[in-house]
């Protein structure tokens, strides 16, 4: 019997704490134990990297990573923790106490699924458990997608650029496309949603998604893209949206040409209603292919000189190759609020200046905008009143009224 009763307990563990001294976390071993009962155990540091080597790691559903202030030295022993542990599909839940938003941030982009701040809020751990498993029911095995073709390749191209870094220009693509998603009826309308900066692209990492290896192969080969090429590119994101991701490995951006860009993006009109383009910052040969394809281009900038700068270069360029620079529609990110009269006169001074129209005024989101583009979800999910997620709703619901109408008079 002694022999026999350690092995069930080992069967038994499902998480594991990650700790310096899980004794300094007394709360976390309580909600453990209320999650988890005994299905559980506690590993330091050092012991965590020679454990995820073992057969028996690939049970477990989830770590908790334990850190406080001391531990911001073993940043790289952390990061290298997070690495091994979703290498075998373990995921993992930082607990911190008083460390910095830098190292967490760190932590987060290097694959934490979920953060939770120390001592933990009532519940906090059980909905964490909670969500991840959801997750995992919802993600685990992403599948190609399912095409249907339409007899006329007409769906309405819709493009995000920014003209600055941190515009959050990816944050509007993605939240757009998924919240003109979530407005369909039966089958439509379908939505597809194609990250073309293919250095720093991160859509998939806003929205949890695999990078398919196949994405570099069709932009290899566009001469032969067909359907099938195209559906096993693409990732499906909770039975609504269709993405097609950037590379997994950086690629100039040169590597595709404008004939490649518009292939793909027939390719996409053939069998989507909407096709939503987050594009690199930087101009490329391929820039005026996907300009003169587009319906509906939104420049991103924010109240700045640096956007100012930029929007007025854009302008000239534009100009300059007699380029239509009246398809642009100027989307201002982390707008003033409607009470700050000062801020509402620096955004007229803005336009008049540059000889431009303000169309949208999208408002500052805070600290969720980060959290939920951390966390791999479309604020829908992770922030559903933030007041930015509403007015991006409403500018989906425009354009989901528009396309219906179109569609009824055709």
């Amino acid at each position: 019997m002694s022999s026999d009763q350690p092995q069930t307990e080992t069967n038994a563990i499902t998480a594991c704490t990650i700790s310096r001294d899980v004794q300094n976390f007394d709360l976390l071993i309580e909600d453990m134990e209320t999650a988890l009962g005994e299905a559980w155990g506690d590993l330091s540091f050092s012991e965590a990297l020679a454990f995820f080597q073992q057969d028996e790691a690939k049970s477990l559903e989830f770590v908790a990573i334990a850190l406080d202030a001391q531990d911001e030295d073993n940043l790289s022993q952390m990061g290298e923790i997070i690495t091994q542990a979703k290498a075998v599909g373990i995921k993992i839940i930082l607990i911190a106490e008083d460390v910095t938003p830098a190292v967490l941030h760190n932590l987060l982009r290097q694959g934490a699924d979920e953060f939770i701040p120390y001592p933990l809020p009532e519940q906090e751990l059980q909905a964490a458990i909670d969500r991840l498993r959801v997750q995992g029911s919802e993600m685990a095995a992403p599948q190609p997608a399912t095409l249907k073709s339409d007899n006329n390749c007409d769906g309405a191209v819709v493009v995000c650029h920014g003209l600055a870094g941190g515009v959050g220009t990816t944050t509007l693509a993605v939240n757009l496309a998924w919240e003109i998603a979530e407005r369909t009826s039966g089958d439509r309308p379908r939505v597809c949603l194609i990250d073309l900066d293919l250095q720093h692209g991160s859509v998939a990492t806003y929205l949890d998604l695999p990078r398919r290896e196949a994405v570099a192969e069709l932009l290899s080969e566009t001469e032969s893209l067909d359907d099938d090429l195209f559906a096993q590119a693409l990732v499906t994101y909770q039975d609504k949206l269709q993405v097609f991701t950037a590379p997994s490995e950086m690629l100039p951006m040169e590597f595709v040409g404008p004939e490649d860009v518009q292939r793909l993006i027939n390719m996409a009109r053939c069998h989507f209603d909407f096709v939503v383009i987050d594009l690199p910052r930087t101009l490329v040969q391929w820039s005026e292919t996907v300009l003169s394809m587009a319906h509906l281009y939104f420049a991103v900038l924010e109240l700045d000189m640096r956007s100012a700068q930029n929007a007025l270069r854009l302008k000239r360029a534009l100009q300059s190759e007699d380029l239509p620079f009246e398809k642009l529609r100027f989307a201002l990110n982390r707008a003033p609020k409607f009470t700050d009269l000062s801020g509402k006169s620096r955004v007229k001074r803005l336009a008049e200046s540059l000889g431009i129209s303000i169309d949208i005024q999208l408002p500052d989101g805070g600290k969720t905008i980060l959290q939920s583009c951390d966390h791999g979800q479309p604020l829908a999910a992770a922030a559903p009143k933030s007041a930015l997620r509403k007015e991006i709703g409403k500018l989906a619901q425009s354009l989901h009224e528009l396309g219906k109408n179109e569609t009824e008079a055709a």
